[in-house]
C-alpha cells in the first residue's frame, strides 16, 4: 500500500473523496484570502504648488531665506511717552460745606484715580491754584500711585481763627512742571 493510501486511510478512514474535498476547501480559502492581500507600493502625492515642501534634504549650499522686513536694530526703538490723568471720585472726608471751629485741625481726604498711563512717583506733586493755603504750604507731594489704580490724598490743614467761608483749591503737577487732571478742593465754613 502506498503512503497516500496509509494517509488516507489513518486521516480519513471513509475514503480519499473527503480528503480531496477538504483539501479542495483550504486551497480555496487560502486563495481568496491572498487576494484580499495586495502588494503594491505607496504613491507620492506631490505639494500643491503654492505651498512650499515640508522638508528640505540637506544640500552642501547653505539655503537663504529671504524676508521681506529687515528691522534696522542700530536704531533704539521708539517710545510713546505716557499721558498723566487724575480723576476726582469722592470726597472721603469734610464734605463741602462742612462747619468747622475756629483753629481746629482738619484732616482732608479724597479718593481719586490715576486715569492716565503714567505712574505717579517722586517729582509728582499737589500744588495750591486758588484759595486759602489754610496752613497747609502751598506744596505737597502726590501719594505715589499706579497707572488704572485709584488712591487716597490727605493733607492736613488748620482752620483759620476768623469766621466765614474758606475755600482751597489743588491741582496735580507732573515733573516737568505741567499741570494735570481733575482739581480737588476743600469748602468749609468757620463758626465758633
Amino acid at each position: 500500500m502506498t503512503f497516500q493510501k496509509r494517509f488516507e486511510r489513518k486521516i480519513f478512514p471513509i475514503g480519499s473523496f473527503i480528503f480531496r474535498l477538504k483539501l479542495a476547501w483550504i486551497l480555496t480559502a487560502l486563495m481568496l484570502t491572498l487576494q484580499g492581500c495586495v502588494f503594491t507600493s505607496p504613491q507620492r502625492i506631490p505639494p500643491p504648488a503654492s505651498q512650499s515642501p515640508l522638508f528640505l534634504p540637506p544640500t552642501s549650499a547653505p539655503v537663504v531665506i529671504e524676508t521681506s522686513i529687515t528691522p534696522d536694530l542700530s536704531q533704539p526703538t521708539p517710545t510713546l511717552p505716557c499721558v498723566d490723568g487724575l480723576t476726582f471720585i469722592n470726597d472721603l472726608t469734610i464734605p463741602d460745606g462742612s462747619v468747622i471751629q475756629p483753629g481746629a485741625s482738619i484732616d482732608k481726604r479724597w479718593e481719586v484715580e490715576n486715569s492716565g498711563t503714567c505712574n505717579w512717583e517722586s517729582g509728582y506733586s499737589l500744588r495750591l491754584i486758588a484759595g486759602d493755603e489754610l496752613g497747609a504750604g502751598t506744596q505737597q507731594a502726590l501719594t505715589p500711585a499706579r497707572s488704572g489704580t485709584r488712591a487716597v490724598i490727605r493733607i492736613l490743614f488748620q482752620a483759620p481763627s476768623e469766621e466765614g467761608n474758606y475755600r482751597s483749591a489743588w491741582q496735580a503737577y507732573n515733573p516737568q512742571n505741567q499741570p494735570f487732571g481733575d482739581p480737588i478742593f476743600i469748602d468749609i465754613v468757620v463758626e465758633p
